[in-house]
């Protein structure tokens, strides 16, 4: 059978969750035991996310091969709960990297190089290459940002050849505000944005459209009407409680069998996979605990910074039956005064990952307020280095204790520059990154937790603990939880007697909602059990 194709355009203004729609149709087709693979196109001309700043664009999402690449992949993993690869991660830098590359080397034979054919014959060519290495039943196609955008309309040309070439499916997501002072909901933007996509040459076969409340029959005529599709493929995609409730809303709608006849596909619901999901979502939405987790962090202006931390803590949750609330704790704030002011109504602590030193004297005391008060604490990469530091300083005896990212000259330099990172000077793709096999030490609570005692996390960051204090730091009291394979490196430390855990890996980059995380897991059971 030749591989379908899927392709998820958003028309009319951008955050209007195509990962989200895009990882649905994943689950969807998954829940018919199709194989399906999504690929990203991303119009910024960065080869990768690996230099882009969490403020700006949200979390670095980094795969088990090293790769650096946008968040929404961790949309697709959590949802499909399959690992992926950074060749579907295809953005213009890579595109006009490759064609540049080309150029150079004399493989286009004197021709002018142009933005069409040979862009977007590059385009259609990274897209063929994942069929014929991996294939897949489906490919499902999320194209980034907005139509009309400069950006990706070489690449909105390209998968308009590529209709011509393999079958294709278009879905066009689009919005529906409703203004308050008109009381209806409104479908001229879509009609715009609708119209943009017609100028492209590329007629969406489905329309979804999101909106706060539910898509009412005027608005739904409409948009059939002016799309030149019957209303039963106008899709709703209205405010639900939680993203993973997605896929089941567009089953009640009959999406997936309209979707499969559009393929032209006729498996079979696989009834035991809908269950599970069904389940899962349910102890999401009717919880029978509920808690309060605190994340200290260094971004928490822009939510979307820890995506993949809180996506993590809601793994967590439905695996415990348990509501997570998250506190969202900017570290600054816990540099002047009293900690016990932001922490006292709090039933456990995270502190995730970071680079730069604002803010960093607030995680510290958070995690000593957590030491101090029995308080569950799971610390993310940053969070186990500046666990380290905290108990250096504070229980150990080592005055000013430090990383030398935050100061070089340091007497005790707990945390440190590798080596092998000391005369690099690029910053992409240049950090301990991907996924690293780690041996748990026997005894620990993370042994105890993850129930085996070799284990894979993906890691993204640059200094490390340092060996020379691991002796006097043990002798302390400071449980070394696991090492890399040969004992080299440390990446996992706890605390005796309490729930502490942190580890030097991101374990939240392969949290998903079938998968929780076992640290995430143990972290939310010990915040329930603390509270009552």
């Amino acid at each position: 059978m030749p591989t379908k194709y899927i392709v998820v355009l958003g028309s009319m203004m951008s955050g209007l969750g195509k990962g989200v729609v895009t990882s649905s149709l994943l689950t969807m087709l998954d829940f018919y035991d199709y194989k399906a693979l999504p690929i990203k196109f991303d119009g910024y001309l960065n080869y990768d996310c690996g230099t882009m700043n969490p403020y700006r664009h949200g979390e670095v999402f980094v795969l088990d091969d090293k790769s650096e690449v946008d968040m929404d992949f961790g949309i697709y993993e959590r949802f499909s709960n399959r690992d992926l690869t950074g060749d579907l991660s295809i953005t213009g830098g890579k595109l006009f990297g490759s064609v540049i590359s080309k150029e150079r080397k004399g493989e286009y034979l004197g021709e002018d190089v142009q933005i069409i054919p040979h862009l977007t014959n590059e385009a259609i060519s990274m897209i063929e290459k994942v069929e014929k290495s991996r294939r897949p039943d489906v490919i499902v196609i999320e194209v980034g940002g907005t139509v009309g955008d400069i950006e990706n309309s070489y690449f909105i040309e390209a998968v308009r050849q590529l209709a011509l070439k393999h079958p294709t499916t278009f879905i066009n997501l689009t919005y529906a505000p409703a203004l308050e002072v008109v009381g209806e909901q409104k479908t001229k933007p879509a009609q715009v944005g609708y119209r943009l996509l017609l100028q492209a040459g590329i007629r969406p076969d489905f329309v979804i459209c999101r909106s706060r409340e539910k898509l009412n029959e005027k608005a739904r005529a409409k948009l059939a009407l002016f799309a030149n599709i019957s209303e039963d493929k106008v899709i709703d995609d209205s405010d639900a409680q939680t993203i993973y409730q997605l896929p089941l809303h567009f089953m009640e709608q009959g999406f997936d069998r309209k979707l499969l006849k559009a393929l032209e596909l006729k498996g079979g619901l696989n009834r035991k996979k809908l269950a599970s999901w069904r389940s899962s979502v349910d102890r999401i939405v009717h919880p029978k605990h509920s808690i309060q987790v605190g994340i200290v962090g260094k971004y928490t202006d822009l939510k979307d910074s820890y995506a993949s931390v809180k996506e993590a803590l809601v793994h967590a949750g439905a695996y415990n039956d348990t509501e997570v609330n998250i506190q969202w704790i900017e570290s600054t704030e816990l540099e002047n005064g009293d900690a016990l002011t932001h922490l006292k109504s709090i039933d456990a602590i995270l502190v995730p990952g970071g680079f730069g030193n604002r803010g960093i004297e607030g995680m510290i005391n958070g995690i000593r307020y957590a030491r101090e008060n029995k308080k569950p604490y799971l610390g993310l990469c940053l969070g186990m280095q500046l666990m380290t530091v905290e108990y250096a300083r504070n229980v150990a005896g080592l005055e000013n204790a430090n990383s030398t990212e935050f100061n070089r000259n340091a007497k005790y330099k707990v945390i440190h520059l590798l080596p092998s990172q000391r005369g690099v000077d690029k910053k992409g793709g240049t950090m301990r990154l991907g996924l690293w096999k780690c041996r748990l030490s026997k005894g620990s609570m993370s042994r105890r937790l993850y129930g085996r005692d070799i284990i894979g996390e993906r890691h993204r960051h640059r200094y490390e603990f340092n060996n020379k204090y691991k002796g006097i730091l043990a002798k302390s009291g400071l449980v070394i939880g696991g090492t890399t394979l040969d004992g080299k490196l440390v990446e996992f430390v706890e605390w005796k007697d309490q729930f502490g855990v942190s580890t030097q890996s991101h374990p939240e980059l392969k949290s998903r909602l079938a998968s929780p995380s076992p640290l995430f897991v143990g972290f939310v059971k010990a915040a329930v059990e603390n509270k009552s």
